[in-house]
């Protein structure tokens, strides 16, 4: 756990920190968890006060301080300007000064602590950075267009058979929220599981030079943030930068089934281990069965052993998820029954849920996000079930050039699988016309300009056995379909 003199050491430039001489009564301060949303933040822990293009961690000072918290991270000025309000607050506050601590020598014990820095965000990963060096773990990194995640957690879920093991909390993967990650880090940790996502070139390099990672796997490269990007071989260029961050006695675990991330290969002075379907896979699988929403059956082979594996990961695009997270055992020197054992522990980790609902219809909750890969596997999956099978897709976004392509695409892969398309959003007729160019009837594909729209439509043609897949992007808010057919089912 922090201490209040770490804190204030942390965050102040490596070039000029000098350590505080703190009052007596102040000294050895426990401090909880770093935490960057101000509505969950609990007693005793610190609040990462950011100012975002939305909205602004100062704004919600009053808030944190209500909660319990102990102090904030924050800017001078935006002190200076709430200050008004912060006199509102029936709790004592106090402006610190990392450099010096004076300011607490008459401050009572729950005095309010706003830490003033020049800016918030750099000083976490100051912070960040000061505090991973004084620790020995083995960090493994994930990153890739689609799968990061659940491959953050079935690892996690692994080698949580055999070592103490932190991971990134959902999907903590930025520069303002892998830091708090890497905060929680105790001396007992021997493990730690993080996401690595990317806006932009030189964030992943960014990230791994907080996290010095010793073990790097690449899921996938796809179209995820090709609008940013411009195109395939940039994205592919900027995930690379997790192998190029890799030490020479570190392991790259590298999908040799992707052609971009199999040339990763000669980007990274690690030691690469390949996973996947392909002969030349060190780790390949073979013999894979689908069990429905029951999970997966495969065989997993390397050159001198093979296991029986059955894992309950919904859908066939799992088994790289399965791969991605034995690879890692085995690098990391575990046995077969101890990666078995965790694997068939982190069912409860996938981000897919299966919602049995009153009425006898069944939700598939893949609502987080989607691309164009995970959208199709997720269709594959809905292909399995018995019933009448009804897609619901919002947009896909963030993919440039190729956005019109790829939701036609997926209407025609989904033509072939689903009993009735609901598309979503400004896209949706996209994903209409590649429908109906795969020959599905007009009368079962229906578009919806709102969240709001598809739920009364759906409310009203829903039926007892029915299967409904939602699935799109993060900022279609397709939760919210999810969270209205839910009430809507659960009714008498």
């Amino acid at each position: 756990m922090l201490q209040l003199e770490d804190v204030l050491y942390g965050v102040q430039p490596a070039w000029s920190r000098s350590m505080p001489h703190l009052p007596h009564q102040w000294q050895g301060l426990a401090l909880g968890k770093v935490v960057t949303d101000s509505r969950e933040v609990g007693p005793g822990e610190l609040f990462l006060a950011l100012s975002g293009e939305r909205t602004d961690g100062h704004n919600y000072l009053v808030d944190v301080m209500k909660r319990g918290a102990r102090g904030a991270l924050v800017t001078r000025a935006a002190v200076e300007a709430r200050s008004e309000r912060l006199r509102t607050s029936e709790r004592p506050w106090v402006v610190v000064d990392p450099a010096s601590g004076a300011t607490l020598a008459e401050a009572p014990p729950d005095t309010f602590l706003l830490i003033a820095v020049d800016d918030p965000l750099m000083a976490i990963q100051r912070l960040a950075v000061y505090h991973r060096r004084k620790l020995t773990p083995t960090v493994v990194g994930i990153t890739g267009s689609v799968g990061k995640t659940s491959t953050k957690e079935v690892t996690a879920a692994v080698l949580a058979r055999q070592f103490r093991t932190l991971k990134s909390q959902r999907s903590f993967n930025s520069e303002a929220t892998l830091p708090t990650t890497l905060l929680q880090l105790t001396a007992d940790h021997e493990v730690a599981v993080l996401e690595m996502g990317m806006w932009a070139p030189g964030e992943i390099r960014f990230l791994a030079e907080l996290a010095r990672p010793h073990v790097g796997i690449i899921t996938n490269v796809g179209p995820s943030h090709l609008e940013r990007l411009g195109s395939i071989e940039a994205i592919a260029h900027a995930k690379a930068e997790l192998p190029e961050a890799l030490p020479a006695d570190g392991w790259c675990l590298l999908n040799v089934d992707d052609p971009r991330v199999a040339a990763m290969a000669g980007q990274t002075a690690a030691r690469v281990f390949r996973f996947g379907f392909a002969p030349e896979a060190d780790l390949r699988a073979t013999q894979v069965e689908s069990f429905g929403f029951a999970g997966l059956g495969f065989v997993a082979t390397t050159a001198t052993d093979a296991a029986h594996i059955r894992v309950p990961l919904l859908g066939k695009h799992n088994v790289y998820t399965a791969l991605a997270a034995i690879s890692t055992g085995l690098v990391l020197g575990m046995e077969w029954p101890a990666i078995i054992a965790g694997l068939q522990a982190s069912g409860s980790q996938s981000r897919v849920s299966i919602i049995q609902t009153r009425h006898e219809v069944t939700l598939i909750d893949d609502a987080y996000n989607a691309a164009p890969a995970s959208t199709c596997a997720a269709l594959a999956l809905l292909a399995e079930a018995p019933g009448r099978r009804i897609a619901v897709l919002g947009d896909m976004l963030e993919l440039g050039s190729v956005e019109q392509a790829s939701h036609h695409e997926v209407g025609q892969y989904a033509a072939a699988i689903v009993t009735t398309l609901v598309a979503v959003g400004p896209r949706a007729h996209w994903y209409a016309e590649g429908a109906r160019d795969a020959g599905m009837p007009t009368n079962q594909i229906h578009c919806c300009a709102t969240n709001t729209e598809a739920v009364a439509l759906l409310t009203t043609s829903l039926h007892a056995g029915d299967y409904v897949l939602i699935k799109g992007s993060r900022g279609m808010e397709m939760e919210q379909i999810v969270a209205a057919l839910q009430r809507y089912l659960e009714e008498e």
